[in-house]
C-alpha cells in the first residue's frame, strides 16, 4: 500500500575530496561521526531509514518534523570542527514500502533536488511546503522552477533558510570546516586561507605550481 511520506536525502559536500586527501580510514571515521550527528538531529517521527556511503535517507509522516530535522542537521554539521558541510533535498508524495525498502518517483525526485542544492543547504519542493501544518515556523527562499529527468512539468523549488554555526573557514583541499583558527595551518603568503593540516597546505601549494 502506498502512503504519503516526507522524504529527505542528504550527503556530505566534499566527501570525495576528503577521501582522496586523507584516505579511507578518515573517510570511514567521517561517516561514523555523520551518523551520530544524523541520529542526534532527528525530530519527532523522523526516521533514519538508510545510509549508503555518505548519503542518508530520512523519512517521516510529518513534513514539519522532517524540515525541523533538516534544520537541525545543517546546524549540527556546521558547528563541528574538521567536519564537512551537508546538503540535500526534500520532497513529499506517495511511496511504497516493501521489505523495508521504499519505492516510487518521490524518492527519485528528492534525490535529484538534493543534487542541485548548494553545499550547506537543503532545497525542497513546493509539494512538501504545501503539506506543512505550520509553514510560518520556517523560512524559505525561492530557487525558481527546475526541470528534472522524467518529470513532465517544471517544479518550484525553495531553499530552507537556516542559521549556520559560523563563521568558519573551509580547507580548499579536503573541504573540511575549520572553526578553530588557532589550531589550523595558515597559508604562508595568502591571507584567510587555512588548512586542517600541513599535508593539505603542501597539496595546495603543489597544485598551484602545476
Amino acid at each position: 500500500m502506498e502512503e504519503n511520506t516526507a522524504i529527505l536525502i542528504a550527503d556530505l559536500s566534499g566527501y570525495t575530496a576528503l577521501t582522496e586527501t586523507h584516505g579511507p580510514s578518515s573517510a570511514a571515521d567521517m561517516i561514523d561521526k555523520f551518523l551520530d550527528i544524523v541520529n542526534a538531529s532527528l525530530v519527532g517521527g523522523s526516521i533514519l531509514h538508510q545510509c549508503i556511503g555518505d548519503e542518508v535517507l530520512i523519512v517521516s509522516s510529518s513534513p514539519d518534523h522532517l524540515l525541523s530535522t533538516a534544520s537541525m542537521l545543517i546546524q549540527n554539521c556546521s558547528k563541528e570542527n574538521h567536519f564537512l558541510q551537508v546538503h540535500g533535498g526534500l520532497h513529499y508524495g506517495k511511496v511504497l514500502k516493501r521489505n523495508n525498502h521504499y519505492f516510487g518517483s518521490p524518492i527519485n525526485l528528492a534525490s535529484r533536488i538534493a543534487g542541485k542544492a548548494n553545499k550547506g543547504s537543503f532545497w525542497c519542493s513546493y509539494h512538501l511546503i504545501n503539506q506543512l501544518a505550520n509553514p510560518a515556523e520556517f523560512t524559505f527562499a525561492s530557487q525558481g522552477k527546475h526541470s528534472f529527468k522524467n518529470v513532465t512539468e517544471e517544479i518550484d523549488v525553495f531553499e530552507l533558510i537556516v542559521e549556520n554555526a559560523g563563521p568558519f573557514h573551509i580547507d580548499p583541499v579536503c573541504r573540511m570546516l575549520i572553526h578553530k583558527k588557532e589550531n589550523a595551518t595558515a597559508h604562508p603568503h595568502e591571507e584567510n586561507i587555512l588548512f586542517c593540516s600541513p599535508d593539505c597546505l603542501d597539496i595546495y601549494i603543489k597544485q598551484k605550481e602545476v
